[in-house]
């Protein structure tokens, strides 16, 4: 004994020779006492930490400038460090209440030790969990972090936490050295690969994607094989959730987006354009050269006159004009001057291969509004108005006979 224990221990015996018990009562009496000493030591430790020296923490905190100190130092993570001193202190103190020697005292000392180690072991697990999750609160408050899919990551190292808590606390209870179990998981890593292989899989998907900044959180993916479509909300070790346009949620193994091709739509949102590529059928009968009353009557027409102001030197020169070329010139300055279409982008006006379905024109721009509602009114009004506007260039635009077509 070290002269604490000398000096706790003859205190003891005094107390209990004058209150008249055996010498085996007494020895009992006293680890118990002791024992229960410590308790209310560390009891008292923990009362003074979380009372005093945690609040004193929490405002020297709050009263710095960085924000990094008020997630990584709050309430949970703290109190989960301060479980750890009261195990700390018993399993130090524990030697003083049983002397080596005696047998049944090494045995129950051996007892309380196993428990105050699991404990302390599970203590421990706690704390490292809770800064893990502080530390990815943290990181996805930094922009160079935000949307990135590092909840995976957090995820993962729980989970390696958590295994090698399991592996200490079965090498207490089976009073084994834990390489043993280390040697016996190794033995048998086919079994546990097969048995942790989404998670294998999801934390290697997971780095890949982070890396090659391939996918974020709020970014818009589609996966027409798995009929994904919409906003991706959380990447995490063992699925990536996306929320639908319908609002369902679809759920996907990380792995999935590695092995298989997807759209991510987020640089066309980020670009302030969304293509617009549509394509009207033509009847290719309709299409001639300009004859002099259509010329007049576009001359006349509020829409078209300037249109004919612009093309004045390829009529007086004689150089042949149809129909079609000027409906062309026209659609292309009415994209042009649109509001709602984006002028950084390209605007095109094109033929296609003719069919046996017409002539098809294609309309390429890009809406300056990236959302779906507007973007889908831009298109319909494009159209709409290639529609309307066909027949006053004599243009006829191509269907399929209706059956009140074919009776006719």
């Amino acid at each position: 004994m070290n002269g604490l224990d000398r000096i706790v221990q003859e205190w003891i015996d005094k107390l209990l020779t004058r209150m008249g018990c055996s010498d085996d009562l007494a020895s009992s009496t006293d680890r118990w006492i002791i024992l229960l000493l410590i308790v209310l030591l560390a009891l008292l430790t923990d009362l003074i930490i979380r009372h005093i020296i945690l609040r004193v923490a929490r405002k020297i905190v709050s009263k710095t400038k960085a924000s990094w100190d008020d997630i990584l130092f709050d309430n949970t993570v703290m109190r989960r460090l301060c479980n750890i001193v009261s195990p700390i202190l018993i399993y130090t103190l524990l030697p003083i209440a049983f002397a080596p020697g005696d047998g049944g005292a090494n045995e129950l000392h051996t007892l309380l030790k196993n428990f105050i180690e699991i404990y302390l072991i599970i203590a421990v697990l706690r704390f490292v969990n809770s800064f893990l999750q502080a530390l990815f609160e943290l990181l996805e408050h930094r922009p160079e972090w935000q949307g990135k899919p590092i909840k995976g990551l957090m995820q993962t190292g729980q989970v390696a936490a958590s295994c090698i808590a399991a592996i200490l606390i079965i090498s207490i209870l089976i009073d084994r050295s834990p390489a043993i179990l280390l040697t016996g998981i190794g033995a048998s890593a086919a079994v546990m690969m097969l048995i942790f292989k989404d998670s294998i899989l999801g934390l290697v998907a997971g780095v890949q994607l982070s890396v090659n900044n391939m996918l974020k959180v709020g970014d818009w993916i589609s996966m027409p094989s798995r009929g994904v479509d919409g906003v991706v909300e959380e990447v995490a070790l063992t699925i990536v959730k996306v929320r639908g346009w319908d609002n369902t949620l679809q759920m996907l193994p990380p792995y999935v987006l590695i092995s298989e091709s997807f759209d991510n739509w987020q640089a066309m949102r980020e670009s302030g354009g969304r293509r617009i590529k549509r394509s009207v059928n033509f009847d290719l009968t309709s299409i001639s050269f300009l004859k002099p009353e259509l010329e007049a009557r576009l001359r006349e027409g509020e829409q078209t006159a300037e249109l004919m102001q612009a093309v004045e030197s390829l009529t007086a020169e004689g150089k042949p004009i149809t129909n079609l070329d000027l409906f062309v010139r026209y659609m292309t300055r009415y994209l042009e001057q649109h509001p709602r279409v984006s002028h950084n982008l390209l605007i095109l006006v094109r033929q296609l291969q003719p069919t046996q379905w017409g002539l098809p024109v294609e309309f390429y721009c890009f809406s300056s509004n990236v959302n779906w509602v507007p973007y889908e009114q831009l298109q319909a009004e494009i159209i709409s108005h290639v529609a309307a506007l066909a027949p006053q260039f004599d243009l006829r635009l191509f269907q399929y006979p209706l059956s009140q077509d074919v009776k006719q």
